[in-house]
């Protein structure tokens, strides 16, 4: 799908200057563009995002409004939107990001600090759980959407391509929202609206299986009722005074672009490569929180080695990366895999001895490797939560999570350079280059045809 053409240029809208000076363009994709701006009142220098695909805009508003003091979670401060006219939301400014953490520490010779590595997952392991205690699946997690302010705070950013699973107030994990300290003042992880519903753990998946099968055509807002595509907007974007709002208690679910609307499936094109979860990856549009489990898990293994952990150049060549690790994808590893819809369609050789997580994370200690299996392995099911990771031994020993006022933080985030090294992490494209793997078998079946990689 093309990117939808701008309605409406921010610098001509009359609402928006009257309140805001634009000052420069400090980001651009191709559903959005994100400006620093003043606000004329107080002088507070703000990011105006202005989102032009409709499915994206929703999605991000109304997530943010959900999260709204959600201390690790980008807040909304008012956003402007008119029929006919691309979406402007006004966010707080925030300078920098977790990729730039990384890319600055690539400089260092000895990398970053385990207590400053600590601090950061910390950090994202909050914004996680905030979303995840609503019930929101973000999709999108990535190093460029960790924002960082000058204090050291890290803020998930760029919800749109989030999905809503269930009312807010769905509680996952316990009785009483955990309280994590932050630099000496405590900060509650799962902040928001969760007074209520009260979930174990054993019962998420059972509640959450119910959620997805309640897909009648009442549950499903047609006018967003749109095939994801490439909706991730690499943009700066951040504090939220907004009450009341018709968009607070929207829910919808899109279709698959196969299906139709009836359905309310969500779809396995989302998220960025590097990051995408193996059942994505197989075509699954039957998925839950998990899918930002894994995604933590590569971006913590990137953490603790300065390197992506599977850097594809494509999907074939993705899953080929993962299976090349954590050895074959079969009913031993995550039983029901093989009613993935490209399971058996997708087929790699026999991996001997896969070397596993230890390989990819050499000179780390053994709690180090432990946190990552934790998060990256095949059954989603066995993923650890984020508010069980928050209780995870790793962050109780020494050497202790510095405080937020002692992390490192880059001056500017960098910037989107066509030769920089992060570029790729804003490739979403998903078609395959088959002519990167040699020969492939393929054979028919009752059904179709299988593809087998060497």
């Amino acid at each position: 799908m093309d990117p939808p053409s701008k309605s409406w240029s921010i610098h001509t809208r009359s609402e928006i200057i009257a309140k805001y000076q634009i000052l420069e363009r400090v980001g651009a994709g191709a559903y959005a563009d994100v400006y620093r701006g003043r606000r004329l009142s107080d002088d507070l220098i703000v990011a105006l995002k202005e989102i032009h695909d409709y499915q994206s805009a929703f999605r991000e508003i109304d997530a943010l409004q959900i999260l709204q003091g959600s201390p690790n979670v980008v807040v909304l401060h008012e956003y402007f939107w008119r029929e006919d006219e691309d979406a402007v939301l006004v966010l707080e400014y925030l300078r920098t990001d977790l990729a730039t953490v990384i890319d600055d520490a690539k400089k260092k010779k000895n990398g970053l600090p385990v207590g400053e590595i600590k601090r950061w997952m910390m950090q994202i392991l909050c914004g996680v759980d905030s979303c995840h205690r609503n019930m929101i699946v973000h999709r999108d997690l990535k190093p460029g959407n960790l924002l960082i302010g000058d204090d050291g705070i890290l803020k998930l950013a760029d919800f749109g391509q989030a999905r809503i699973l269930g009312e807010p107030g769905f509680d996952t994990s316990e009785e009483n929202p955990q309280t994590y300290e932050h630099d000496g003042s405590s900060l509650q992880a799962g902040s928001g609206n969760q007074e209520q519903g009260t979930v174990l753990r054993e019962e998420y998946f059972r509640v959450l299986d119910e959620l997805k099968t309640k897909r009648s055509a009442d549950d499903i807002d047609k006018d967003t009722n749109i095939p994801d595509g490439n909706t991730s907007c690499l943009a700066t974007c951040t504090t939220s005074d907004i009450d009341d709002d018709p968009l607070k208690s929207s829910f919808s679910y899109e279709a698959r672009e196969d299906e139709g609307e009836e359905s309310g499936c969500l779809t396995s094109c989302v998220g960025t490569r590097w990051f995408r979860a193996p059942e994505l990856l197989y075509g699954s549009t039957n998925y839950g929180l998990e899918i930002d489990l894994w995604s933590l898990g590569c971006i913590f293994a990137e953490l603790l080695t300065l390197e992506p952990l599977f850097p594809g150049t494509a999907d074939i060549d993705q899953l080929s990366r993962i299976i090349n690790v954590l050895g074959n994808l079969d009913e031993k590893a995550w039983p029901g895999c093989s009613k993935l819809p490209d399971y058996g369609i997708i087929s790699f050789s026999k991996v001997e001895n896969p070397p596993g997580l230890e390989a990819c994370l050499p000179n780390r200690s053994l709690d180090e490797v432990s946190l990552v299996k934790k998060l990256v392995c095949y059954d989603p099911a066995k993923r650890a939560t984020a508010t069980e990771l928050l209780h995870d031994k790793y962050f109780n020993e020494e050497p202790l999570p510095v405080p937020v006022s002692e992390l490192h933080v880059p001056l500017n985030r960098k910037g989107e350079d066509e030769n920089s090294p992060w570029h790729d992490y804003n490739y979403m494209g998903s078609d395959s280059d088959l002519e990167d793997f040699g020969p492939v078998n393929i054979t028919k079946t009752g059904t179709g045809f299988s593809i087998q990689f060497p």
